[in-house]
């Protein structure tokens, strides 16, 4: 079986801003949000977190906030991605300093390594800290795949606990499942298809819907984890309209939307992301109701 601190609705939090600057205390009633509605862990400060428009206190920050406010009633997973090995090594030193319990690496971007070079680059964080690494494969954003077998290959350290496999391929869970040791984690990064890439090993899912519909979430993967697939295909019928219309806009543009309607957090993003278009907003509001999601 899997780490049981990874598995199950870990929603890819946003990040929400206030004049220009991070907002400390919707962080913190999101955080308090997430919890009440029964989610199994948290992931500040990753793709849908806007990490990359962060200043480097910034995201420290974030994950301080994360920790204190969660206050270890569940576990959280810290982005501390970059695509420079050396940076990356000091933001998993300070996740573990301030107590995540796991650090989200995502795969180099721009620079697009090699598969030694991405293996090299997992590997000198893996040994440099002793914690948790949750790999994060999503070469639609960073131009870069991690193959499978170099997955398999990471998968043997003990300080690599498992994946977020944001590629929306399937079959990739059944090889890794069948390839890797048993309490590393698959973790799908893909919310319309994370009911299949559960049936074919899959633990759970760091999802963007869950920002929006954490209850809903939740109660899927709870379905999906006790093996009850009706009840995680019904959740499936209806959360799906709200996975597609997350995606109408750049994300995280749309689930802040959402989240504003909810009255939960500004909608600013920062450049060059823009708010929400106006175009895509009444989908997303049908999205909403149709999941059950009501302000």
């Amino acid at each position: 079986m899997a780490h049981p601190l990874f598995r199950g609705s870990l929603p890819a939090l946003v990040t929400p801003f206030r004049d220009g600057a991070v907002d400390e205390a919707a962080c913190r009633a999101l955080i308090e949000r997430q919890i009440a509605a029964g989610t199994h862990g948290l992931v500040p400060v990753g793709t849908t977190g806007e990490a990359v428009t962060l200043s480097e206190d910034e995201r420290r920050r974030v994950v301080e906030i994360t920790v204190e406010t969660a206050g270890g009633r569940v576990p959280l997973i810290a982005g501390c991605g970059t695509n420079d090995t050396a940076r990356g090594i000091e933001m998993v030193r300070h996740a573990k300093t301030v107590g995540a319990d796991a650090a989200l690496v995502v795969t180099p971007y721009y620079n697009r390594p090699s598969q030694a070079g991405l293996a090299a680059h997992f590997l000198a964080i893996a040994d440099a800290v002793e914690m948790p690494l949750i790999l994060y494969n999503v070469p639609s954003r960073t131009g870069v795949d991690l193959s499978v077998e170099t997955t398999v290959r990471l998968a043997e350290h003990p300080n690599v606990a498992g994946i977020k496999d944001a590629t929306g391929d399937i079959a990739r869970a059944t090889l890794m499942r069948s390839a890797c040791p048993e309490d590393f984690a698959l973790l799908s990064g893909d919310d319309p298809t994370a009911l299949a890439y559960a049936a074919h090993g899959g633990e759970g899912c760091i999802s963007v819907t869950a920002n929006v519909a954490p209850e809903g979430c939740a109660r899927f993967q709870d379905a999906l984890l006790a093996g009850d697939y009706e009840t995680a295909r019904w959740w499936q019928e209806r959360l799906i309209a709200l996975h597609r219309a997350l995606f109408l806009d750049a994300s995280p543009a749309p689930a802040k939307f959402a989240l504003s309607v909810l009255g939960l957090c500004s909608e600013a993003m920062r450049l060059p992301l823009l708010p929400c278009a106006e175009d895509a907003r009444p989908a997303i509001l049908e999205a909403m109701r149709e999941a059950g999601v009501q302000a």
